[in-house]
């Protein structure tokens, strides 16, 4: 798994090689000289420390959560300043589902997982969250250690597998619910349940330097996902899973996005917004500096007839593809369902979208696909600056439906212009 991640790396920089738009070695040396180093030994300024091996953590294989949770009840409920949770290197803690609950008497919390995390590979007794951190204000959560999901054993009942069994979710890796100035940095998620890291009603995140892998074939295993969370920044991760690498959905505002490399997986999306015929709003979302790699979307706002809202102020900017399907794409036609989805009126609307120096080759005939509502059409659809051509022909075409008070400025290849309403 190392090898391969080190020559997926290796492969991202040669093909950024020379191209100014795009995520150079130096920006990604400088990125990863910026993560922080750790050792187990506190220092002046982190006197208050709560290991868990102090309260009992055996790292041998049997079930370690009450152990943490009676370390993180002892680091929260400190009178202190500023608390260490230290999960110590070299060892693999088995966890059942746990939650880290606040608010906490200490000013601020830090997690630092420098070992492993292991979830047990049995499908009992489960709720639908592996790791939960509810209501904490000012944490942190660090330390260059790995969550191991054991996705395995949920991912062959899944629905999507063997379409003979019911479709059943499965737990989310770790989630981050109402928690505010929360940073995460610096971690490797792998083989989740289902989801890997989740950002459920939060505000003032930072999540940079995080590693998430899981195969392509691993059914809805997102990397990242977004719900009604604000203030946020997402930069310097590298994502391959078996569904959407970043997806913002219902509520989510003012998401900033950059250096990301994403692949394998379903790209970078807003939504699925409006399913069920449900309200859905996201806006101010910033995705720049993302190189996307054989995934089977680039791009994409999607969003279910039926809904109501709005998808709005998105900008797409400086996005390398290489063998990448649908590298653009918005599909308000979105149908993720046993049942085919029928004909409605109402639906998300679409607008103010901005697609800047888009480049690189699609694995597709059509590169630029915009599948917009017949009763509520996309608007104000900027193009700027854009090429995108099949590998083999050199040349690629677009599919621009029920766009109107579109606009391309630069050289802009496929273009709209000759299909707009």
């Amino acid at each position: 798994m190392a090898i391969h991640f080190l020559l997926f790396s290796f492969l991202v920089l040669l093909f950024n090689n020379g191209a100014s738009s795009y995520i150079s070695s130096e920006d990604l040396s400088n990125s990863l000289a910026g993560a922080p180093s750790y050792n187990d030994h506190p220092n002046s300024e982190e006197q208050n420390v709560f290991n868990v091996d102090d309260y009992g953590a055996k790292a041998n294989g049997t079930d370690d959560s009450e152990a943490f949770k009676e370390a993180w009840e002892a680091a929260c409920n400190s009178n202190s300043d500023a608390t260490v949770l230290l999960i110590p290197r070299n060892k693999t803690y088995l966890l059942r589902p746990l939650i880290f609950h606040g608010p906490c008497e200490a000013t601020s919390v830090t997690v630092k997982i420098k070992g492993n995390l292991k979830a047990p590979s049995d499908r009992s007794d489960w709720s639908n969250y592996w790791i939960k951190f509810r209501n904490v204000t000012r944490l942190t959560v660090k330390g260059g250690g790995k969550l191991d999901g054991s996705g395995q054993i949920w991912w062959q009942h899944s629905c999507k597998i063997n379409r003979t069994l019911p479709c059943t979710d499965a737990p989310t890796a770790l989630v981050f619910y109402h928690c505010r100035h929360l940073k995460v940095r610096n971690l490797t998620s792998m083989d989740s349940q289902q989801m890997h890291v989740v950002f459920s009603h939060c505000s003032n995140v930072e999540a940079v330097h995080l590693t998430i892998r899981a195969p392509e074939w691993s059914p809805n295993t997102d990397g990242i996902h977004l719900s009604s969370t604000r203030n946020m920044r997402i930069s310097n991760c590298f994502i391959g899973t078996g569904d959407d690498c970043i997806s913002i959905v219902n509520g989510s505002r003012n998401v900033h996005v950059n250096n990301i490399v994403c692949g394998p997986g379903h790209g970078i999306s807003i939504g699925s917004l409006g399913s069920n015929n449900s309200r859905a709003h996201v806006s101010k979302v910033h995705v720049e500096k993302a190189t996307l790699i054989g995934t089977t979307n680039g791009v994409r706002i999607k969003t279910w007839q039926g809904g109501h809202g709005h998808a709005k102020n998105i900008h797409f900017e400086d996005i390398s593809m290489c063998n990448v399907f649908n590298p653009i794409i918005i599909n308000q036609n979105y149908c993720d369902s046993k049942i085919p989805c029928y004909q409605q009126d109402s639906a998300v609307a679409v607008r103010e979208v901005v697609y800047k120096n888009i480049r690189g080759t699609s694995a597709t005939d059509i590169s630029i696909n915009f599948n917009c509502s017949s009763t509520v059409p996309c608007k104000h659809i900027e193009l700027q600056d854009i090429s995108l051509v099949s590998p083999d022909t050199f040349t690629s075409s677009s599919s621009c439906i029920n766009v109107i008070n579109s606009t391309e400025s630069g050289s802009v290849f496929p273009s709209c212009n000759a299909q707009r309403n």
